[in-house]
């Protein structure tokens, strides 16, 4: 993990580009990470629109022109820089490729939506553990029972990413956090999965559970998946998105987006 920590995020996605499969957690510290959701462009207003209703989940860092492979947050090529993704045709998943030059159209416009791996860095730095960074795994995210506010086509739950953070330092995390509001910001929950239709912190819908020590406090942060569970329920007929935990690299730092 320490080699992938230093690595600049050109040969971070030059290496995805060649085959690496990893989750990006704890890759190029100092560096912005982003979610992908490439849709129709008869669908990107939907899109657009269901983002800007949601920003919690769908912080929004950038649109591409329809077919573009780069933009202004990364020198690259979409298609091919990411180390995992998603195929959906009509809502349903098709295939979990490593690239998608095979399936990418000249009428698809990508969003790249604010990822909570960026501000790992700044909690680590603040003394505030990153568990599943520590265990070597992704980090685990949860469907809720929250619905979104709907929007043209788009519809669907709310999906969280849960860190453990000690009891102590809860406060800090949320301090921490709400400084990156383009990454998603403060938790929107803290404690009982319960209450947020959260049956098993052993059993999470995308990524992988994580250990609890100690007097841990679980602490849910809401997760750019969520765009993925709308297309799921929306039965969009295409969308390409990233594969959870398995991030665009950008070329912005993460500093840039501190307030």
């Amino acid at each position: 993990m320490s080699a992938a920590l230093d690595l600049t995020p050109a040969q971070a996605r030059e290496r995805f580009r060649d085959g690496v499969v990893a989750s990006t957690s704890g890759w190029c510290a100092g560096w912005t990470q982003a979610n992908l959701i490439a849709v129709p462009r008869e669908y990107a207003w939907d899109v657009l629109l269901f983002a800007q209703r949601n920003p919690k989940p769908c912080p929004v860092l950038d649109v591409l022109e329809p077919g573009d492979l780069a933009g202004a947050l990364f020198d690259g090529d979409i298609r091919t820089d990411l180390p995992g993704y998603r195929v959906y045709v009509d809502g349903e998943l098709t295939e979990q490729p490593t690239d998608v030059r095979d399936h990418w159209r000249d009428d698809l416009v990508a969003f790249l939506i604010g990822c909570s791996f960026t501000f790992e860095n700044a909690l680590l730095t603040e003394g505030v553990p990153v568990r599943h960074m520590a265990q070597g795994s992704t980090v685990p995210m949860y469907r809720t029972t929250r619905r979104c506010r709907s929007a043209g086509r788009m519809s669907g739950p709310l999906v969280v990413s849960m860190r453990p953070v000690p009891a102590a330092l809860v406060d800090t995390a949320v301090a921490v956090t709400a400084r990156y509001p383009d990454v998603h910001g403060a938790p929107v929950h803290v404690g009982d999965p319960a209450a947020l239709g959260i049956a098993d912190l052993d059993r999470p819908d995308h990524g992988d559970p994580v250990r609890m020590t100690g007097d841990d406090v679980p602490v849910f942060w809401a997760c750019g998946v969520t765009p993925q569970a709308a297309v799921l329920e929306s039965r969009l007929p295409l969308a390409i998105t990233h594969e959870p935990g398995h991030m665009l690299v950008t070329d912005v730092r993460d500093a840039d987006l501190r307030i």
